[in-house]
């Protein structure tokens, strides 16, 4: 009898465990849903790679949302992100989002760049201008291929 007391203590152990664990990961990566505290926006880029459901949004440094979801739009065939960002974070609605790298081998992820306009974005408003994600292999190729280019002389014309 008192074998059955010890494996039901155990079960009950792995499953309040096991439930705890599931409760942090929804609310680490966002997957629960929209979490009390935050609002959503949207935003269309040419590129969104290195990006997945769950990246973190960011801000001087500072993480304000995370993204919630990603979606190719068939129409422009434009990858549609969105995001949530925390309450009490009013966006001029001339700011900028762009895709950010952590540096040569560090991920990416969202960066917001406020801007000056006194008129803030609403809850599920777009962010209109958006900058893409940045290939290191196509850097390196125009960085290799672009030498011959760079190296004549300028002929002062205005460009």
């Amino acid at each position: 009898m008192s074998e059955n007391k010890a494996e039901i203590l155990v079960g009950g152990a792995v499953l309040a465990v096991a439930l705890g664990f599931l409760l942090f990961v929804s609310n680490s990566t966002g997957i629960g849903g929209n979490r009390d505290g935050s609002y959503e926006l949207t935003a269309s880029f040419r590129s969104i790679q290195g990006i997945s459901v769950g990246s973190d949004v960011m801000m001087a440094g500072v993480k304000v949302g995370t993204v919630t979801s990603l979606e190719l739009n068939p129409t422009t065939f434009r990858a549609d992100a969105r995001f949530s960002v925390r309450d009490g974070l009013d966006l001029p609605d001339d700011s900028a989002i762009l895709i950010s790298s952590e540096g040569l081998l560090g991920g990416n992820f969202v960066e917001i760049v406020p801007g000056g306009s006194p008129f803030n974005i609403e809850p599920g408003g777009e962010i209109e201008d958006t900058q893409s994600a940045v290939s290191l292999v196509t850097l390196l190729m125009k960085f290799a291929a672009g030498g011959s280019s760079s190296d004549a002389p300028d002929s002062g014309a205005a460009e």
